[in-house]
């Protein structure tokens, strides 16, 4: 099975049903089925090709479930972008992946403009929300949304098999660049079936989604409610929580994927009260472990619902789930592993350790990620010989420990990457455009715990004499270069930054100072 089989068997099945509700569109299974043919024969008729990868700068949209299906129709690979991003990573991405299309709305047009230059392979660009129709130069073609879905004759071939890449899902790497997660659709399958399974969902449901769709958590919520036929809301972001509510109230949504900040969002609206959504059957919560306090509140709030606390990544999709009914038993705890995977815990000799012994999650399965796109080496290190002879599993990098009953406990992080509202964060990355402001001298990001974003992005910057650059300047400076995840929540100024006997910085012992 290949994930646009997800759309294309439910459409079969439930061609008149409503698949997705979003900013005021309803599209029946038929019509998604149908647009998203069309957009693909759009992208074969003007040259992408089997593996091929198409960038999507989309925010969370029709256009955007629409492009994701027609790249894979068309047999390519989609790459997710966040609509936040900046023009130089968009950059990045494009050329670092080779891609040959670039989908986005004409909005965007200032971040992408001259994306071609920097991109040698780029041959179409589609842009919703514009009837610009002429060619960019020779190469590259601009198309229009409407134009690009204008009716015309079947272009695609073979599609592919499941062990073909489905995306590439860029992530914070330990050099400061992006690095890219290859997900086959193997991968992805395997993934959005295991969910399913433990949250019981069924054709019934109706998932609200608020997450950003560059979120690997937001864009599976797309996947697994088409994979089991059911109505999927989007909406574009959680900065309006009244009208969440409402949505929760009119369609009645009956799965609510949150991470904490949302959580605590929710509890701070005093007009919420219990029982007022009796169809929601459950929410999920990932990126860092709700509060105890929050979660005893939610289910108050929410008592039809079951809470189900997961522990994932982006080179597996999802690793654990705690039980509902471990809530009040085991808190802190992210639960097993779940169906149809194995998880265990080694120290540095790479031997498993028991109960209580902190060490290296380790996690095997289908679901693990084909490999870094064009990084070798950190492949390698990530992706190691596993139990059985000839196989790879993959060593997370995350600290974990097991009470008796197996069941597991997050600890930390081996490397100095962040972990921040479900986002792996380099702090490398952050830097880097901390030191393009001319009066910061020396620049260490770390992560401190925070009980809601799992860890807060934290500056310390010792600046040149005589400066006086304010933390809101960094700020507003950080806001122009990074996307809105990565902006740190806070900016300490010192006179010195501790470092190593050969002169490193060393951000743990920065990080130890922010806890205490």
């Amino acid at each position: 099975m290949r994930v646009e089989d997800f759309l294309e068997h439910s459409a079969r099945r439930a061609p008149h049903k409503t698949a997705l509700v979003c900013q005021g569109s309803r599209l029946t299974y038929g019509e998604l089925d149908r647009l998203s043919d069309r957009l693909a024969d759009s992208l074969t008729a003007h040259g992408v090709q089997r593996g091929d990868r198409v960038v999507i700068f989309l925010d969370n949209s029709v256009e955007a479930v629409v492009a994701v299906f027609a790249v894979l129709k068309a047999g390519a690979v989609f790459v997710m972008t966040n609509s936040s991003m900046k023009a130089e990573k968009l950059a990045y991405i494009a050329n670092n992946s080779e891609a040959v299309g670039l989908i986005s709305h004409a909005r965007l047009e200032p971040v992408f403009a001259g994306i071609e230059h920097c991109s040698p392979a780029l041959r179409v660009i589609i842009t919703a929300g514009s009837n610009r129709q002429a060619a960019i130069d020779n190469r590259v073609t601009a198309l229009s949304w409407d134009e690009a879905l204008l009716p015309g004759g079947l272009h695609r071939g073979n599609p592919g098999i499941d062990i073909d890449l489905a995306t590439i899902i860029y992530t914070s790497g330990s050099t400061g660049f992006p690095k890219g997660v290859m997900m086959t659709h193997l991968n992805m399958v395997t993934a959005a079936s295991s969910i399913t399974q433990y949250l019981e969902n069924v054709p019934d449901d109706v998932i609200l989604n608020v997450l950003p769709l560059s979120f690997d958590y937001g864009l599976y919520q797309i996947l697994m409610g088409l994979k089991i036929g059911g109505t999927v809301v989007l909406e574009k972001s959680f900065a309006y929580p009244q009208q969440i509510l409402d949505l929760l109230r009119d369609e009645k949504v009956t799965g609510l994927p949150i991470v904490p900040t949302m959580a605590a969002i929710l509890l701070q609206i005093k007009a919420l009260t219990p029982g007022q959504f009796p169809s929601l059957r459950y929410i999920t919560n990932t990126a860092a472990t709700l509060p105890p306090a929050h979660i005893s509140q939610l289910q108050r709030l929410f008592p039809s619902a079951r809470i189900f606390s997961m522990y994932g990544l982006t080179e597996c999709k999802r690793a654990a789930y705690l039980p509902p009914d471990q809530l009040g038993v085991r808190p802190a705890s992210v639960g097993k592993a779940i169906p149809n995977t194995e998880v265990y815990i080694v120290d540095g000799q790479g031997e498993k350790v028991g109960p209580g012994v902190i060490g290296e999650l380790v996690i095997r399965g289908a679901h693990v990620m084909k490999g870094y796109w064009k990084r070798p080496e950190e492949t390698d290190w990530a992706l190691r010989p596993g139990p059985l002879p000839g196989e790879k599993v993959l060593f997370t990098g995350d600290l974990f420990k097991t009470d008796a009953e197996g069941y597991l406990y997050f600890v930390g992080r081996k490397d100095d990457a962040i972990k921040s509202r479900g986002e792996k964060v380099s702090p490398t990355e952050i830097e880097n455009v901390l030191y393009g402001i001319p009066d910061v001298l020396e620049a260490a990001v770390v992560g401190v715990p925070d009980e809601i974003l799992g860890q807060a992005i934290k500056a310390v910057i010792v600046l040149r004499d005589g400066s006086s650059l304010t933390e809101n300047e960094i700020l507003l400076h950080c806001r122009s270069h990074l996307e809105d995840f990565m902006v740190p929540q806070s900016v300490e100024l010192t006179r010195t930054l501790p470092k190593t006997d050969t002169g490193k910085i060393r951000r743990r012992g920065l990080s130890i100072e922010s806890n205490r």
